[in-house]
């Protein structure tokens, strides 16, 4: 028996229904069961929540969130194998397990869920990036989504919390902590999984904030970041001269030195020059 529920370990449920991963869904199944309640719980309080989650293959992160409390759970899984599976854990839990099969790339799940929700998954590796930047980036803020548990390879990770200065800072930084509160809460060594990644992994808990860090139109902010980051071993005068004839006099305007590359820059000071560049 495991030990968060009267159902199978999942080892013994991937041997009953045939689970291999599919390394084109970018499937890497976490078994040991005590991991995924820990992921659950680095979500915080589930009870009064529904939650989304993608990808849920055997359903041994579905399995912890339900133990944990959520109030419902919908999870969208694109791999037809996996719902049988998903169906004896929604027994188990009557009214609190919704299976959708589908590509959550192309669903709208809010129709399906009340909030306050809350989306934890441990994302398929081929769509985690588009997943989280549309998550970042709705027509309105806030989002639907309270907060953010996602698993990602560690590189990806570390690209979201990344700090001014660093390698690692770019676009997801700055999409992400405009308007998020994120830290990385776990960290998982490849062979965690079944199969085996080539790479560590770790989970990122990001929390909305109830409005941006500092205001910016958002398309306007987009377009400068990814100018910037586009060409980021250029100086901002060379990066940027797409967006304006005199980018130069626009950076010294608000205090950012021409000669600066992106990585040197602030969010403050992204939309700023935002800002600028939008009146």
């Amino acid at each position: 028996m495991s030990t968060i529920d009267g159902l199978p370990p999942l080892r013994e449920v991937i041997a009953t229904h045939g689970l291999s991963a599919k390394k084109a869904l970018g499937q890497n199944f976490l078994l040991d069961l005590n991991l995924t309640a820990k992921i659950a719980r680095a979500a915080g309080d589930l009870s009064g929540a529904d939650v989304l989650e993608i990808g849920p293959g055997p359903g041994g992160l579905t399995r912890g969130l339900l133990a944990s409390g959520a109030r419902r759970v919908l999870a969208v899984e694109k791999d037809a194998r996996c719902l049988p599976a998903l169906a004896e854990i929604a027994a188990a839990h009557p009214g609190r397990l919704d299976v959708v099969n589908a590509d959550a790339l192309e669903i709208d799940p809010l129709a399906r869920l009340t909030p306050p929700i809350k989306v934890v998954a441990n994302l398929p590796y081929n769509v985690g990036t588009e997943l989280l930047v549309r998550w970042l980036t709705p027509p309105v803020w806030p989002p639907f989504w309270q907060s953010l548990t996602l698993m990602f390879q560690r590189e990806v990770a570390e690209r979201i919390v990344a700090d001014p200065g660093s390698k690692a800072y770019g676009r997801l930084a700055i999409l992400a902590q405009w308007r998020c509160e994120a830290r990385i809460v776990m960290r998982l060594p490849p062979e965690a999984f079944t199969p085996a990644p080539k790479v560590a992994s770790a989970v990122v808990h990001l929390t909305a904030l109830p409005a941006p860090r500092f205001p910016a139109d958002p398309a306007v902010l987009e377009r400068v970041v990814a100018a910037a980051f586009n060409q980021r071993r250029k100086m901002l005068r060379a990066s940027l001269k797409g967006l304006a004839p005199d980018i130069e006099d626009r950076l010294n305007a608000v205090g950012i030195a021409p000669t600066e590359r992106a990585e040197q820059v602030s969010i403050e000071g992204f939309c700023t020059l935002a800002r600028a560049l939008g009146g």
